[in-house]
């Protein structure tokens, strides 16, 4: 099983994940031409997908959507209430490009089992996945503004995680935003902070050789080295020290990550 963080963050979201048999978008939260770009720097393509996975119908997990399910003739897989929200969003989807993917279960697709959870977001149903083959474990999990027990059951000891490292709390009470969307992004049903996502990791990760990539960062709240140095710090207090059996990696706005083996 591979992957690759094609783009992360508040303009736009999408991530490849492939093994032997089977390719699959997880969102495509950027312009058709964008992900045609992203997917040829790994030397990959949109023709060979199986589906696309859709977590939530915010704008920056399905801008490109549509179009790229049209050209490409790729099954897009949502669960019920977000299939319904997003609907008059994404254009006309043919029926036999339409498929259910509830949350809470796993759909199988040769030796790859993708298993769907529930996230705290403001959105109709927001869900997220994590992807197991041979014993090996990727989870993806952004968008959500805790983590929690339920949520850590189902990530908990993963090879490899995508997790949400989304502001700066202290960024983000002195920036120019709203008050409003401030308590939005705070709130429960926001995203996480730097500090809250490495005591989450600290809280799920085991002792054995894991990626997390710090992801869906906030273009105005936050910053690579920033979030790299606050979930070192956390971790540390946690009594977990990176570069023992845990590394982290940055993602970016509108780079694709190294495709790596989890």
């Amino acid at each position: 099983m591979r992957f690759s963080v094609l783009a992360s963050g508040s303009s736009g979201n999408a991530i490849y994940v492939e093994n032997e048999e089977h390719a699959f978008l997880v969102d495509a939260g950027l312009s058709g031409r964008k992900i045609d770009e992203l997917l040829t720097s790994i030397d990959r393509n949109n023709k060979k997908l199986s589906g696309i996975l859709v977590t939530h119908e915010h704008s920056d997990h399905i801008k490109g959507l549509g179009i790229v399910a049209r050209k490409y003739q790729v099954p897009i897989y949502a669960n019920v209430k977000t299939w319904k929200a997003m609907d008059h969003l994404v254009g006309k989807i043919p029926l036999d490009q339409r498929f259910h993917f509830d949350m809470e279960t796993v759909k199988t697709f040769g030796s790859l089992d993708i298993q769907s959870f529930a996230v705290s977001h403001d959105a109709a149903d927001p869900m997220f996945y994590v992807f197991h083959e041979n014993g090996r474990k990727l989870v993806l999990i952004t968008d959500t503004g805790y983590v929690s027990d339920r949520m850590k059951g189902y990530i908990q000891g993963a090879d490899s995680y995508i997790f949400e490292s989304n502001h700066d709390v202290g960024m983000l009470q002195m920036c120019r935003y709203p008050w409003s969307i401030k308590r939005r992004i705070l709130s429960d049903v926001g995203h996480v902070s730097n500090e809250d996502a490495a005591v989450a990791m600290s809280e799920v990760v085991e002792e054995k050789p894991t990626r997390i990539y710090l992801s869906h960062l906030s273009k105005d709240n936050n910053m690579k080295d920033l979030a790299r140095m606050s979930v070192t710090q956390t971790l540390k207090s946690c009594g977990i020290v990176t570069g023992e059996f845990l590394n982290l990696y940055d993602t970016d706005t509108n780079k694709a990550t190294k495709l790596v083996t989890v």
